[in-house]
């Protein structure tokens, strides 16, 4: 009896304990399965946050760009308005100079016309009569009539460059007035385009902040240049096709025997040296020249323009070939002066000096390609 109801209480323990593990069991699957979902959802979400995050970014970009489009506009719009401003300043100081010697002339004529009135009064209108009347011989007499007509016509020629020299005098002023209408206009143009891009410039600063903002560290950064620096090259590609073409017409002879003789684009202390480390493992492929904004960047060799446009990281810049796989180029420019397909001679301005691309202080970016290689651009300028 007491084994029977042993091996009873044992298959019951059993029984017990089995449905036990079978409800921890559901239980701990139960909880795993909601640990799972939670994680899944924690990584949807950070996913989620991620591409959020890179819209927002390429979206600062994009706003970058266009601000500095904006600036760029407006700053060739004023440095053209001033070119003309001193083009007018200087036609206004020669009309000046004109008016006065006009004047000059005037006074000169008047008094000559007084002289030979005062003549022809002192000669009298009955002269000829009285002469003829005192005997005269005709020799003498036949002088005397043509010293008179000579006063007559002086007089009659006098009149007539005085009038001449009026007429003169009133188209000077009447250019003149215009001119001034056209300086004064310039003015205006000049204070409203510098107001627009006062404007932009501090919309611009606070892209920067957000662009900032969303560079959550070094790697972030480093990623950043890394892909700048591969756009770069893409259109480095695209800019030797182009330049390929071009050698077809017209043949360039190259840098190759100007090593140690080109111009600076600009005259300036350097901030970034060729081959010194940019961030991470990222070292410079050109050079940075330090220089106040709105100086002119000038070209180092005559050549072709095969590339002016914004490019993400590097802003406006300006590529030119020199044939024979040579290519200098020109970034963080404030505008561009020249556009694709010009031809350019050395020393000629090609744009101003600028921010573009998102730096924090203005400069030149300057960088030498060879093949579609970089060379350090310092061995290929005057000491």
């Amino acid at each position: 009896m007491i084994k029977h109801l042993t091996k009873t209480f044992r298959a019951s323990a059993l029984c017990t304990g089995a449905l036990l593990c079978l409800c921890v069991s559901q239980s701990v699957y139960a909880s795993g399965d909601n640990q799972l979902d939670g994680v899944k959802h924690e990584l949807s979400r950070q996913q989620d946050q991620l591409q959020d995050k890179q819209k927002r970014y390429v979206a600062l970009q994009n706003e970058l760009k266009q601000r500095e489009l904006t600036i760029a506009n407006a700053t060739k719009k004023i440095h053209q308005a001033e070119n003309k401003l001193k083009a007018l300043i200087a036609s206004i100081a020669k009309l000046n100079q004109e008016q006065q010697n006009l004047q000059q002339q005037r006074l000169g004529q008047q008094e000559m016309l007084r002289e030979l009135i005062n003549t022809q009064y002192r000669q009298g209108e009955d002269s000829q009569l009285a002469n003829l009347l005192s005997g005269e011989d005709s020799h003498t007499l036949d002088r005397y009539t043509v010293y008179a007509e000579r006063i007559s016509k002086a007089r009659i020629d006098a009149l007539t460059a005085l009038s001449a020299i009026d007429t003169e005098l009133q188209l000077k002023k009447h250019e003149l007035a215009q001119q001034r209408q056209q300086q004064q206009a310039l003015i205006s143009e000049l204070q409203a385009e510098n107001e627009k891009r006062t404007k932009e410039q501090t919309k611009r600063k606070r892209t920067l902040a957000g662009i900032k903002g969303q560079m959550s560290n070094d790697r972030s950064y480093i990623n950043e240049l890394k892909v700048n620096e591969r756009r770069l090259i893409k259109e480095i590609a695209k800019a030797k096709l182009e330049a390929e073409r071009a050698a077809r017409q017209a043949p360039m002879d190259g840098l190759a025997k100007h090593r140690g003789k080109l111009p600076w684009p600009v005259k300036g202390s350097v901030l970034h040296n060729y081959g010194t480390k940019q961030q991470g493992e990222l070292r410079w492929k050109g050079m940075v020249i330090n220089k106040a904004s709105g100086s002119k960047v000038n070209a180092v060799y005559p050549g072709k323009v095969i590339f002016a446009d914004w490019l993400r990281g590097y802003g406006l810049m300006l590529a030119i070939d020199h044939g024979k796989g040579d290519m200098t180029f020109y970034g963080y420019n404030q505008t561009l002066l020249k556009k694709v397909g010009d031809n350019v001679q050395a020393n000629e301005a090609i744009a101003l000096v600028g921010d573009s691309g998102g730096q924090e202080q203005s400069g030149l970016y300057f960088e030498i390609r060879r093949k579609g290689t970089p060379t350090n651009p310092r061995t290929w300028l005057k000491k």
